[in-house]
Order: C-alpha cells, then sequence, then structure tokens
C-alpha cells in the first residue's frame, strides 16, 4: 500500500538518518572536528535541540531561522526584478531595447548576478565554517540574509575580487569579533559596501558602473565605448536634473545597485516585513518621516533642486528604511527609541545628500551612524523612564 502522507514520511527518514550518524560527530567520534557542520545543518533542517535549562524563558514558533527565512524571502520582489533591470539597462544603454524580450532580459541579469551571489555566499559561509571550526560552536544561519543583501546594494559589475575581500573583512570585522550573529554592533551588509565605497571608490561610484557590458550565453548586448549612464542621484551630483519619470522611478527602471531602484517591489517586501511583525513600523515610518521633513526644509530653502518626495524614493533611501534600519540587532530596541533612531537616520541621510555634492547617496553612512548611536539611545530612553519613575515614587 501507498503511504498517506509520503511527506511525512520522508521528513521523518530524514530525522531518522540524522540521529543514526549524530554519534560520529560527538566527542570520540570519528567526524567529531565537523560537529559544527553538523550542528548547523540539523538546525536549519529542524527546530534546534538545545532547550533552556534554567530561568524564565519564552518560547513560540519565530526563531532566528525563520526571522531569517522570512526577511529573504522579502527580499526576493527586489531581487527578481533587479535581475530584469539589469537586462533592461544592458538592452536600452546598447540602442536593442526594441530587440530585447522580457525573459531574454531577465535571464541575462540572472547570469550576471549569479555569480555574485555565489562569491558572496562561498565566501562568507566559508569563513564563519572555519571561524565556528576554530571557536568550536555551532554555524549560525545569521549570514543567510546578509549573503543576499550584499549583492543588491554593489553595483551589478563590482569586480568579484573585491567583492570577496568586502565581504570576509565584513564578515570577520563587523560580525565575528564582536560574537557572531546577534552580536554585531554595525549592520554587516552595509560595513561590505562601506568597505567597497572607502577602499575601491571608483568601483562604487561614477557613470560606467552600472550597467552590464556584453553578452552571457548569447543572451545581452556589448556596450559601445563612449557609453555613460548616471543614476538620478547622480544626475544631480552632476549639476543636471532628473530625467527619469516618476513612473520609472517607482517601477525601477533606473541605473543604480541591484535591489535599490523599484520602489514597488521595496513596498512589497516592506508590506511581508511588517505583516509578520519581523520589521518596525516605528522605526520604517521615522526613517521616512525624518527624511522627508529634511528634504521638505532644503527645499524651502532653495538648497535642493529636486522636491522633497523624489529624495525619499531615489537611490538607497526605500532599501536602507526597509531593509537595513530596520535590523533588530543593530538598530535601537526600545519603543521611543525606534523613533529616535528612525527620525536621525532619515534625516542624516538627507542632509548628507544635500551637504555633500561629493556624495550623493547619504543612506549608507546614516545608518551606520544610527547602528553607532543606538546603544546610546536606548540607554538614555531607559535611564529617562527610570527617572521618571523615581521621580513619581518620591512624589
Amino acid at each position: 500500500m501507498f503511504s498517506e502522507n509520503p511527506i511525512n514520511e520522508r521528513n521523518m527518514s530524514l530525522r531518522n538518518y540524522l540521529d543514526k550518524i549524530r554519534p560520529n560527530f560527538e566527542k570520540g567520534g570519528k567526524l567529531h572536528a565537523l560537529k559544527s557542520v553538523y550542528d548547523g545543518m540539523e538546525t536549519f533542517l529542524y527546530v534546534p535541540r538545545d532547550t533552556s535549562k534554567n530561568g524564565a524563558s519564552i518560547h513560540d514558533a519565530i526563531d532566528s531561522k525563520r526571522i531569517m527565512s522570512i526577511v529573504v524571502i522579502s527580499l526576493l520582489p527586489a531581487m527578481l526584478f533587479g535581475m530584469y533591470n539589469i537586462g533592461y539597462q544592458n538592452a536600452l544603454s546598447a540602442g536593442h531595447i526594441g530587440d530585447a524580450t522580457f525573459w531574454g532580459m531577465f535571464v541575462y541579469g540572472l547570469l550576471a548576478l549569479l555569480p555574485n551571489i555565489l562569491v558572496s555566499y562561498i565566501v562568507g559561509l566559508g569563513i564563519e565554517f572555519i571561524w565556528a571550526q576554530w571557536k568550536g560552536e555551532e554555524i549560525q544561519e545569521g549570514y543567510l540574509v546578509s549573503g543576499i543583501l550584499i549583492p543588491l546594494i554593489v553595483p551589478v559589475t563590482i569586480p568579484l575580487w573585491t567583492l570577496a575581500l568586502a565581504i570576509a573583512f565584513s564578515v570577520i570585522f563587523a560580525k565575528e569579533i564582536f560574537g557572531g550573529t546577534g552580536m554585531n554592533i554595525f549592520n554587516v551588509a552595509l560595513i561590505a559596501r562601506a568597505f567597497l565605497f572607502f577602499a575601491y571608490p571608483s568601483k562604487m561610484t561614477g557613470d560606467t558602473i552600472w550597467v552590464a557590458d556584453g553578452s552571457i550565453f548569447g543572451l545581452g548586448y556589448a556596450l559601445p565605448d563612449s557609453h555613460t549612464m548616471a543614476t538620478p542621484l547622480g544626475e544631480i551630483a552632476q549639476g543636471g536634473h532628473v530625467n527619469a519619470s516618476i513612473s520609472d522611478i517607482a517601477i525601477g527602471l533606473i541605473p543604480g545597485s541591484v535591489g535599490e531602484t523599484s520602489v514597488i517591489a521595496i513596498a512589497i517586501g516592506a508590506v511581508i516585513l511588517l505583516w509578520t511583525n519581523i520589521a518596525s513600523w516605528k522605526t520604517m515610518l521615522s526613517v521616512f518621516v525624518g527624511g522627508g521633513a529634511t528634504a521638505f526644509l532644503f527645499q524651502s530653502l532653495g538648497s535642493t533642486p529636486i522636491p522633497w518626495f523624489e529624495h525619499l524614493i531615489l537611490g538607497g533611501f526605500c532599501f536602507g528604511a526597509v531593509f537595513m534600519a530596520t535590523d533588530p540587532v543593530t538598530s535601537a530596541r526600545t519603543e521611543t527609541g525606534k523613533w529616535i533612531f528612525g527620525l536621525f537616520v532619515g534625516a542624516l541621510a538627507v542632509i548628507i545628500r544635500v551637504m555633500n555634492p561629493g556624495y550623493p547617496e547619504g543612506m549608507m553612512l546614516a545608518i551606520l551612524f544610527g547602528n553607532m548611536f543606538a546603544p546610546l539611545i536606548d540607554y538614555y530612553v531607559v535611564q529617562s523612564n527610570i527617572n521618571k519613575r523615581a521621580k513619581r515614587v518620591k512624589e
């Protein structure tokens, strides 16, 4: 007879197999040196075996693995559209937009982005594996999100060797030396981007880095030697105006980092994060409020050539507000602190854009500065509450 539930049967077979080989990875087993790998794989596939033994504990269905998985799912719309936009920008710049097909452009973008994703995961997970083996700890799933974020916030043309260096630097110096997953002060993906920006500025800025060049397996087009394609913020920094329409900006048919161009795709990801309570709506909203208010002030003073609302939809502002500023590890954790943190990040991003023409973006540095001040913000919020309660007691 056929099993009534073959999925559960296969699941139990895998569970039984893992239990069967577990002794090989325990102390004294033949594969004890690879215990961290076994534990990491088991945790990835199933609920961790370890349970709380002391103190008061709260357990629910949302563990770090599920949080990471939901964040990755929320990133898929931006990533998938980014793949299409890679092919679209290539065909547009080569003058063949009329000949290109949707699937041809999408597959071209997939093939152009895939090496970046592979390098990100191979280097990042490789370092985490080596670190876990050295420390005798379990491999954490924290890099699951960073591994997809990093390729989405850099140009698709970034050289793979520089990307590998940036990932190695960020994983080691922004994560592992602080204690690993959940202990880092700064956003790991943004540290990788900052490393590239300061160490290899020519690979991160300019008019020639935003469009993939050449054919891949017969797809795509070679660009003319005189090709240039600036991002909308780059056009403003050069003293010009935004040539793209609001509809193109909203859809994402503009040059830029892979995952940062489509406001609509990012909004879909935001809905997923908010609906699942993974991201704080207070942090997300306050970033837009702080950025919008500051941009409106500069517009009133005549200091910015674009309407205030365009600051919120250009560059990495939307992507940073939704996926970076809301990082629960590196952002403020108190309820009042979330408002302060978001307002600070949004305002600082616009200030950097307007006051520093040499750096037309601003969101990366704003969030990293916010990460630096987040513990201080939480400290003073908590201290203020303590002082208020102490004052009420005295009264």
